[in-house]
């Protein structure tokens, strides 16, 4: 749109569309249309202004519109490792920066708990090399010079209570916390604030580094799987919805968007996109997340193979007082189906293809003696959401690829049964290949089948109210200073200068 006035004269602005948001000076107006607007001088027409007079009111103007940009948080970028495959690594895992000096720790991606936790220094069972090929780091306080303790009266402390099995030592008045994961594997230790440095992207293609002050745990001794090397890290990256979550956390102090995405690639090396923001994509579908859960919880209504519906009663999908629901998860590496609604499935696969396998069972898993490589002549699921969302898995969504027998391929079912806990949770193995958007704001999970390798557009819009400041182009296969970026606000800035003509183009 172009519109053309001559500055000698009183402005009239009339403008066609659906909505507009017009800043003059501290007042923000929000119209229908068509409106007219009327733009008052503010200096007289016969009236010289000085270039030094108008300078010193653009630098009064300039740090609040910082000020704006900043509080309302950047895209924060993490890089990814790792992928869904049990038999290689099993997690995705990502770096933080802590304390000051800051320091790198490889902490894996977990969406099914709030808090971030590393391993402390002075860890009992913590171990000290890992199968992944990347160096264990230990977290010491007295070593930054920014960290502090928790203590037994700041108000963080009870937050814990949210996430963990939270305590106090009245003896050395600190707050600690335990938790307990579904895999049998544990840890507990103090919480401690510290800085947390972040790479993040504020306006057109500029990066940045920012910092802020978190909340998280210092691991003092470990149990199960957490002791092993095979697969070991620093710790956890809890990306719940708890007020300890460091999403949450960043989020209150306006440092980031009330949202974060995942891409995750589920072949070759894996690795992935991580960010704090929403990933912007047209195919996008969104369902709404059950409140007042400690989980991410969904209302998961039916299964669907080749398009037949299961008949599965939809209550056993059901978040209740005794039933767990629907829960997704990046921490957990397979898929596990409710032992209501597991054999209805996996009965459907096997009749679908039945005439072209061998079923047979492998390690208490159904599993299929297939001629060809590839899963093609498996069929497609459907898992349907509330609010008409459909999460579409292809074969290698839900299959896992074995050992040959015979030289014939071996395919079997990824799903595992839950008994007697009515509990249904989507891992990797589902997530995987996929843009997953938590919008906190917004209360709803959105995702969408995609290339993880590709780039993405992300945005810190969410559907709480947040404004949408920044738009990237962020990619799995390269850093965040290697990216394109480029804004997606249009700021509007009047200067009523002494001109014959003033045009201002809109593109």
């Amino acid at each position: 749109m172009r519109a053309c006035f001559l500055a000698g004269n009183p402005v009239i602005l009339t403008v066609t569309g659906t909505a507009v948001a017009v800043l003059l000076q501290t007042v923000f107006v929000l119209c229908g249309f068509p409106t007219t607007l009327t733009l008052e001088r503010a200096f007289p027409a016969n009236h010289r202004v000085e270039l030094s007079e108008l300078k010193d009111r653009d630098s009064v103007r300039h740090p609040r519109i910082l000020q704006q940009q900043n509080s309302v948080g950047s895209v924060v970028d993490f890089p990814v490792q790792g992928t869904y495959d049990p038999y290689r690594v099993g997690l995705y895992f990502t770096r933080v920066q802590l304390g000051s000096p800051p320091k790198e720790y490889y902490v894996q991606i977990d969406t099914g708990s709030d808090v971030l936790w590393v391993s402390c220094s002075s860890c009992e069972g913590c171990p000290s090399s890992s199968g992944l090929q990347i160096p264990i780091q230990f977290y010491d306080p007295s070593s930054s010079s920014t960290a502090s303790l928790i203590h037994c009266s700041d108000h963080r402390c009870s937050l814990g209570a949210q996430s963990s099995d939270s305590s106090c030592s009245r003896s050395n008045d600190q707050c600690s916390y335990t938790f307990q994961y579904g895999d049998g594997s544990g840890t507990s230790g103090f919480y401690v604030s510290d800085q947390i440095h972040l790479d993040t992207i504020v306006g057109d293609s500029t990066s940045s580094n920012a910092s802020a002050s978190i909340v998280f745990g210092c691991s003092m001794t470990q149990t199960g799987d957490l002791t092993k090397s095979d697969r070991a890290v620093d710790g956890i990256f809890g990306f719940g919805q708890q007020g300890l979550s460091v999403i949450a956390q960043l989020s209150s102090q306006g440092v980031a968007p009330d949202a974060f995405s995942h891409c995750l690639v589920g072949n070759g090396a894996g690795g992935g996109i991580l960010v704090l923001g929403q990933i912007i994509e047209p195919n996008m579908v969104y369902t709404p997340l059950i409140p007042s859960q400690p989980h991410y919880n969904l209302n998961l209504l039916s299964i669907s193979v080749n398009g037949q519906t299961l008949s599965i009663d939809p209550s056993m999908f059901a978040t209740s007082g005794n039933r767990g629901g629907t829960i997704i998860d990046s921490g957990t590496t397979l898929a596990y189906l409710a032992e209501e609604a597991y054999d209805p499935f996996v009965d459907a696969i096997t009749q679908s293809v039945s005439q072209y396998v061998r079923p047979l069972m492998s390690k208490d898993s159904q599993c299929y003696l297939v001629a060809s490589s590839t899963p093609e002549i498996f069929p497609t699921v459907s898992l349907n959401f509330a609010g008409g969302a459909t999460m579409v898995l292809r074969p290698q969504d839900y299959l896992l690829q074995q050992n040959s027998v015979g030289g014939a391929a071996l395919w079997c079912i990824g799903f595992q049964k839950i008994r007697g806990q009515g509990i249904t949770i989507l891992g990797d193995l589902v997530l995987k290949d996929k843009i997953v958007v938590y919008d906190l704001g917004g209360q709803r999970i959105g995702w969408a089948n995609y290339d993880c390798t590709s780039s993405v557009n992300v945005s810190t819009t969410s559907s709480g109210g947040r404004s949408e400041y920044v738009s990237g182009q962020f990619s799995g296969s390269t850093s965040l200073q290697n990216t394109r970026y480029h804004m997606i606000v249009i700021v509007i800035v009047a200067f009523v200068l002494q001109l014959s003509v003033i045009t201002v183009v809109f593109s």
